[in-house]
């Protein structure tokens, strides 16, 4: 999992690096020859775009530092976290649903993975499977089951656990 983010990041950073390179220079370049800078909107918006793109690489070049900060060895075996797999049942809705815990960039809830930071995410940080909680969502309380969980570490076959 930790390879798939850092590979998605470093695709992300290549593409925005060709467009701060390569791209922008260019619409800025045309936006020159068309004169008086002041009023030119083309202009300013590829400068926008230039700002925009500076920072989004220098987030992403944190995440990939921060991914390389990760030690999996440290991550407890039997407890929700980062890139645990986790299949609910969820009360409220009378229903199983199962997750990935991901870092808040990689988020995508058709394919089932919640970010950390979100509710359901903080209130999974840490629970055990059978445990019975209840999250505080914007619309209410919601009660869940961990019917199983399989953690990082068990994916990557550092557990005796799953």
């Amino acid at each position: 999992m930790l390879d798939e983010i850092r590979d998605r990041i470093e695709e992300e950073i290549a593409k925005l690096t060709h467009e701060l390179n390569v791209e922008l220079p260019e619409r800025i370049n045309k936006a020159v020859e068309l004169g008086d800078l002041r009023e030119n909107a083309e202009y300013k918006s590829a400068l926008e775009r230039q700002s925009f793109v500076q920072a989004r690489i220098g987030h992403l070049q944190t995440r990939v530092s921060e991914l390389s900060k990760i030690d999996v060895n440290a991550m407890p075996a039997d407890r929700c976290g980062f890139g645990s797999k986790v299949r609910l049942m969820d009360y409220g809705m009378d229903e199983e649903v199962v997750f990935t815990i991901v870092a808040g960039d990689f988020m995508d809830l058709d394919s089932g993975q919640i970010s950390m930071a979100s509710p359901i995410g903080r209130g999974l940080m840490g629970a055990r499977e059978g445990e019975e909680l209840t999250i505080t969502l914007p619309v209410g309380d919601r009660k869940f089951k961990v019917l199983e969980l399989t953690t990082l570490p068990m994916q990557l076959g550092m557990s005796e656990e799953g």
